[in-house]
């Protein structure tokens, strides 16, 4: 499912539209192609970009590759990573093991990336991986959102991809109504966090927030709860079935003070969630790689874009109200009476919240 809104933003909701985007605009690549993906695997997605991206590269595109370390440990094999060599790729996997560093293996580039020509760029939650394609993977197919921005956004975004790669702090402007949002360094760490704490405090009728790993700070917390309070219809959509286990019952240990404050709960029941977005009123939204927990707000490198423009917000607005069919509500009452090893799982997974 592909959606275009606008001259400038295309929005995906299923993988197999957005690959088959990302590679058609691959194959038109005449100078440079940079990408960058948390998880690349080799397998029936990553082999057709694996074979995309060597054939430009042969044929005298530069391109860049980038992986992390751990994400894509075990998922890229070493026949891939050959091929994408041989063509002449400039590959790299990020935040290695280092013996000297060895506390930078908890940061981890969690960016999804593609930049080609300077013209267009996609961002958003989707890793190249079969379990984002439902030709793939069927009807357990992860379900995402992704964005496909032309125009200077995308000429931003390949900056912000150089300005990663030289280890520098950048910090995009807005173009079109687009905003990138990186957090690289020390400088850029606490941005996000900041912009959305804030964005909750001055929500005027809703907040609605679509994330796989719900595990908020305090700040965060504390502001969907006064923003409740004061009246905003406050919605967060969370998978009922997760990939990490331990970081849904982290999840669930915050429930019910969220809904003594009178915050909607829906769990999506069909697969897994792996949408990373927030709607607020109706004139700004984001779309990205971060999620709503310690580790993309203080740890990971992460990339959202922001959007001002009214018909991206009604767009996400309008998929979020689609996804509602998919849910089941938690009730508060009957979230009380849920059994004593509920609690304790909660309770232990709470603890580990900073590590997830």
């Amino acid at each position: 499912m592909r959606q275009p809104v606008g001259p400038h933003v295309t929005l995906y909701f299923e993988g197999d539209a957005l690959y088959a985007d990302m590679l058609a605009d691959i194959a038109r690549a005449r100078l440079a192609i940079r990408m960058e993906s948390y998880i690349f695997a080799s397998d029936a997605v990553g082999r057709r970009f694996v074979e995309a991206l060597a054939e430009r590269a042969a044929a005298g595109v530069v391109v860049r590759l980038h992986v992390d370390a751990v994400g894509s440990l075990g998922a890229i094999d070493e026949d891939a990573e050959r091929t994408l060599r041989s063509a002449g790729v400039r590959f790299r996997r990020w935040h290695r093991w280092r013996w000297r560093r060895f506390w930078r293996i908890q940061r981890r580039n969690h960016r999804k990336l593609l930049v080609v020509d300077e013209q267009v760029a996609y961002l958003g939650g989707f890793n190249i991986h079969a379990e984002s394609s439902r030709e793939a993977s069927g009807d357990a197919a992860w379900r995402d959102a992704h964005a496909r921005l032309t125009g200077a956004s995308a000429a931003e975004a390949a900056r912000l991809f150089d300005a990663y790669s030289a280890h520098r702090y950048y910090r995009a402007d807005e173009h079109d109504g687009v905003l990138l949002m990186p957090n690289r360094g020390i400088r850029g760490r606490w941005l996000l966090h900041r912009l959305l704490t804030r964005r909750f405090a001055a929500a005027r009728s809703r907040i609605e927030v679509t994330t796989p790993y719900f595990v908020p700070d305090f700040h965060t917390r504390r502001a969907l709860i006064r923003a409740a309070r004061r009246g905003v219809a406050v919605s967060l959509m969370l998978p009922a079935r997760s990939d990490v286990p331990i970081a849904a019952w982290a999840a669930r240990a915050v429930y019910a003070p969220l809904l003594r404050a009178g915050i909607e709960i829906l769990e999506y029941q069909p697969r897994m969630l792996h949408a990373k977005t927030i709607v607020i009123d109706d004139d700004w939204a984001t779309l990205g790689t971060a999620n709503l927990d310690h580790r993309s707000f203080f740890i990971n490198d992460e990339l959202n874009a922001v959007f001002r423009d009214r018909d991206v917000v009604a767009a996400l607005a309008d998929r979020f109200a689609r996804d509602r069919a998919d849910c089941v509500r938690i009730e508060p009452a009957r979230w009380q009476l849920r059994p004593w090893w509920a609690w304790f799982g909660e309770s232990v997974a709470w603890l580990a919240r900073r590590w997830l």
